[in-house]
């Protein structure tokens, strides 16, 4: 019976193989390519931060690392311990400003975004199109008028300043209204049958259904607010409320000498987003596909 099962199992194999055709392989193989090649600056940043600086500087430059070093990390070290303020606060600023923009940004543009595609309040037609007028703007054309609202408010040099203006996006709003209209009216209707309140409903029905979509709006917000130097830069004015982003690229400075501080620099910055986008990457995709975004 086990050879049987063997032999049934060779020959499922061997009728797999037969219908691989040419254009699949090759179109794999174009696909691998073009996924290598992407990698590319990546790979090449993972070798410059473990490069001595003998290696650093020479030409034509070496693409692999011949003899890693973890010198530029302890350098780095070395660099930010110098000042007043601790390393740590750097990387708590970092975590604390964005944990807290994601896990807000995300319920304020399920919220709003579920609110509009379902409950279509008066005037929704003309609240979705000034959310689309405003994704035609970028966000250094209204930093102006930001930094007067914020100014005004007195928060200047605070988290709330990093905080605040990151909470509302249009684009935020966009994706969850466009995945939000795929939800099937029944499941609303019949959890209001059975009694539940539109806030139940919101958190036992509607938020597993966009799953897909506020995970997206997870790994985005994360990386754009891991990664934003200019933020920082316009509202804080003491070395304590700096990011990590904005302390690395001040503490780094341009001479020979910081050269491995600045590769280990932006490793250190960069992997974490790596980390998140490759955990989550295929709810990126699915969200892509359902809401009718082309990635």
């Amino acid at each position: 019976m086990v050879k049987v099962r063997k032999k049934h199992r060779y020959f499922n194999w061997k009728r797999k193989i037969k219908r691989i055709h040419f254009s699949t392989v090759l179109l794999y193989a174009c696909m691998l390519g073009l996924v290598a090649f992407t990698a590319l600056p990546l790979i090449y940043m993972i070798n410059t931060a473990f490069k001595p600086l003998d290696e650093l500087f020479l030409f034509p430059p070496r693409y692999f690392v011949k003899n890693p070093t973890m010198k530029n990390f302890h350098d780095l070290l070395t660099a930010v311990s110098g000042t007043v303020v601790p390393f740590s606060r750097y990387i708590f600023n970092s975590l604390f400003t964005t944990t807290v923009i994601v896990f807000l940004s995300v319920v304020l543009s399920c919220l709003g975004g579920f609110a509009l595609a379902k409950h279509k309040p008066a005037g929704s037609n003309f609240i979705f199109a000034v959310i689309l007028a405003a994704l035609m703007f970028s966000s250094h054309v209204t930093a102006i008028p930001t930094y007067m609202v914020v100014n005004f408010l007195g928060i200047v040099n605070t988290y709330w300043a990093l905080i605040i203006p990151k909470l509302a996006s249009a684009y935020n709003f966009f994706l969850i209204k466009q995945f939000a209209d795929q939800i099937p009216d029944a499941f609303l209707e019949a959890a209001r049958i059975d009694g539940a309140s539109e806030l139940k409903i919101f958190w036992k029905v509607a938020m597993p259904l966009l799953r897909p979509a506020w995970t997206t709006l997870v790994v985005f917000s994360f990386v754009n607010n891991w990664n934003d130097y200019f933020t920082p830069l316009i509202y804080t004015t003491s070395q304590a409320m700096k990011t990590l982003p904005l302390a690395l690229s001040t503490l780094g400075g341009t001479s020979i000498a910081r050269a491995g501080a600045n590769s280990a620099a932006a490793l250190l910055t960069t992997l974490p987003t790596i980390i998140l986008f490759t955990a989550l990457q295929g709810r990126v995709m699915e969200t892509m596909s359902y809401s009718g975004i082309k990635a």
